[in-house]
């Protein structure tokens, strides 16, 4: 077995097959002389809303705040409780706390989604919403968390920062709860230059809010309605992803077939790799395996030029900064569990059959499977 490099991030070879598109991008808006709140934000958020199935699409800078500005436009802030899961990027419970609120923690299942049955246990009297994460671009389980939230009146905000371009029985992520963010960090299939993200609702009121409070409350130049703050996404990044949302479906097409491989290559039946649902359609931003040895097996890639990511290896409830809330090791033990064993593995576009097979050989020569 040859010794083969495999990236675990492909943005430069991204840049060298979009240059043109890309630098075109860039004189389109320079030569325009406006680069905040022209046009061209607008055409892209109708483009989104369009794509997704929404009324509403709102450019923010950043998926992060994009949350924060759901949960601020729906008045959820202190004394609020917001269930959520234990395994995200610190980012989902940061918005909670941002407003106010306080994030309650429910465990998760196999396939590292919320679980619908550690939702209902942990509602209380102050619960005022439900913030499922879409982990890895693979959609909870939205049918049973709507019900949940019906019958308790409570609101869905999604958090769907890894979710563009998944769905989940044919509807588009994002698009369940009552306002939802996404994110279009660099590493995320649909992909800013640096940070971005948008909001995504049917409700006109929270997009004429969200609106506002991006603009810090501007209802035009003079008139200021609200103190809000400065957080819009920017015109360059609007066009850069508006030609890339074009291409998005063939960037999952090329990550759908390299995790296929892996699925028929991997033999060693101490990783797990969670199956996909034949109703769901996931957007593979992440490939996560769970594996026996972890840290070991990392460093054999790693001496094998391959690299790959622990993606997390903390929950959420373990930081240090949610040391108030009182959680402790041991309160979510399917979630604690996952996060000891978790091994992202480079899954992008642009490698080659050789690099997966090679990938897969190595793991499985790690774990002394055929």
């Amino acid at each position: 077995m040859s010794k083969l490099k495999v990236p675990f991030i492909d943005l430069q070879q991204r840049y060298q097959e979009e240059k043109e598109e890309l630098l075109s991008c860039v004189e389109r808006v320079l030569e325009s002389g406006q680069l905040v709140m022209t046009p061209e934000l607008g055409a892209f958020e109708e483009k989104v809303a369009a794509f997704t199935g929404v009324k509403h699409c709102v450019g923010l800078n950043s998926g992060t705040d994009a949350l924060m500005m759901a949960l601020m436009a729906l008045s959820i802030g202190r004394g609020d409780e917001v269930i959520t899961t234990p395994i995200s990027f610190v980012a989902t419970i940061g918005a909670i706390v941002h407003v106010g609120a306080t994030p309650v923690f429910a465990d998760v299942r196999e396939d590292q989604n919320i679980d619908p049955a550690a939702i209902e246990a942990a509602i209380t009297t102050n619960t005022k919403a439900i913030m499922p994460v879409h982990w890895t671009g693979r959609i909870a389980d939205m049918d049973a968390i709507l019900h949940i939230a019906e019958r308790h009146n409570l609101l869905v905000v999604e958090d769907s920062a890894q979710t563009m371009g998944a769905y989940y029985r044919g509807r588009h992520g994002g698009t369940f709860g009552k306002a939802n963010a996404i994110s279009t960090h660099p590493l995320k299939n649909l992909n800013a230059v640096g940070d971005g993200g948008f909001l995504l609702t049917d409700d006109n009121a929270v997009a004429k809010k969200v609106r506002l409070y991006r603009n810090h409350g501007l209802e035009d130049r003079d008139i200021c309605v609200l103190f809000g703050v400065n957080s819009r996404l920017d015109v360059l990044n609007a066009e850069v992803l508006s030609f890339r949302l074009d291409r998005l479906k063939s960037v999952i097409e090329g990550r759908k077939r390299n995790v296929n491989l892996y699925r028929e290559m991997i033999a060693a039946e101490q990783m797990y790799i969670p199956p996909c649902k034949d109703y769901e359609e996931n957007a593979f931003v992440m490939f996560i395996t769970q594996c026996n040895d972890r840290d070991k097996l990392q460093a054999y890639l790693s001496e094998k030029g391959i690299q790959s990511l622990v993606y997390y290896g903390r929950c959420l409830h373990l930081h240090p900064a949610a040391e108030k809330f009182g959680y402790k090791r041991g309160d979510f033990p399917v979630a604690e569990n996952q996060a000891d064993r978790v091994l992202a593995l480079p899954h992008h576009q642009y490698l080659s059959e050789d690099q997966i097979a090679y990938v897969a050989e190595t793991v499985n020569a790690f774990y002394g499977a055929a």
